[in-house]
């Protein structure tokens, strides 16, 4: 029986060697990858957006690649491009970078919305098509997208569709005090990143992939995770709610959850815990609360304290 716990709890803590005093955030991204789901990551320059990708990639030995958005690129230099080769008189395919194993796409809002839907087949069939010919993405496959949410200049807001590919949406914000510190101190002479190695195998990730999903979850559960999607469409702030694409996020990120706690069956405070970052990306607020500046975080806050738990009574 593949531990899951075990392999989470690895590939966590070699990736604390570089990302420092995030646990929680570096937690998500794993479970991310667990879930065969991607991540968003919404946050300032300079807070490690980068090397959190490329610490995963290295801690599972998988090929990396980063993609830097700018307005001016097209969707072959994302996808891959057919050239003819004079020899053979016959075309071949030159793989983008968005056909390898961990795939950082940086500043994904800056790219144009024609190169933004390139991402769109990869990310929910892991596959795409150049010139009628579909060529398979490799196991695991894995995106993590990052974008600025405070400057918006020259950028390109993501669509709804494109938001709801991203299983999670998580954010790694500021160090503490210690923390950056020990940072400045760890980098001195040169990043530890260059130090990490590789401590679990694709073999095991794709095992412990298929693992989670074997996680027990009761009927009790389910409704539980149905009525929390449900209220987020019924909420009278909410525009558009949460699509089943998100119940499905929240089923599967609970079970990860579960398993890498050691248990193989879910509770709601399992489900509790992933509720904002698998369903507040993919709410739009109405427009009367968007001037009101209401926060789709809280709203779904709202919704868990209003939604009865299972096992849970009526006050």
């Amino acid at each position: 029986m593949t531990d899951i716990k075990t392999i989470a709890e690895r590939i966590i803590s070699n990736v604390e060697n570089v990302i420092i005093g995030k646990t929680d955030t570096v937690r998500l991204a794993v479970i991310g990858l667990l879930c065969k789901g991607h991540v968003l990551i919404e946050d300032v320059p300079g807070t490690g957006k980068t090397m959190l990708a490329k610490s995963i990639a290295r801690s599972i030995g998988c090929s990396f690649s980063r993609i830097q958005f700018t307005p001016d690129m097209l969707p072959s230099d994302v996808t891959g491009v057919s050239i003819f080769n004079q020899k053979t008189r016959e075309f071949e395919f030159r793989p983008g970078p968005i056909l390898n194993q961990i795939v950082l796409t940086d500043e994904i809002n800056r790219a144009t919305p024609k190169t933004q839907a390139a991402l769109l087949e990869a990310m929910e069939e892991c596959q795409v098509t150049v010139d009628g010919v579909t060529h398979q993405s490799p196991e695991p496959f894995f995106v993590l997208a990052t974008q600025n949410p405070i400057e918006y200049e020259g950028t390109f807001p993501l669509p709804e569709a494109q938001m709801d590919r991203f299983l999670l949406r998580v954010s790694l914000g500021y160090p503490d005090g210690p923390d950056e510190v020990r940072m400045l101190e760890e980098q001195q002479v040169v990043h530890p990143i260059e130090n990490l190695k590789k401590v679990v195998s694709v073999e095991e990730i794709i095992a412990a992939q298929n693992a989670v999903r074997e996680q027990t979850i009761s009927d009790d559960i389910k409704r539980y995770i149905i009525n929390l999607v449900d209220a987020t469409r019924r909420h009278p702030e909410v525009y558009l709610g949460a699509s089943p694409r998100g119940s499905l996020a929240l089923f599967r990120t609970s079970q990860a959850m579960a398993a890498i706690l050691g248990r193989s069956y879910v509770i709601p405070d399992d489900v509790k815990g992933f509720a904002v970052p698998t369903l507040a990306h993919r709410l739009i607020v109405g427009s009367t609360a968007r001037i009101r500046e209401v926060d789709e975080r809280a709203i779904i806050n709202e919704i868990l304290e209003q939604v009865l738990v299972p096992g849970g009574e009526v006050a």
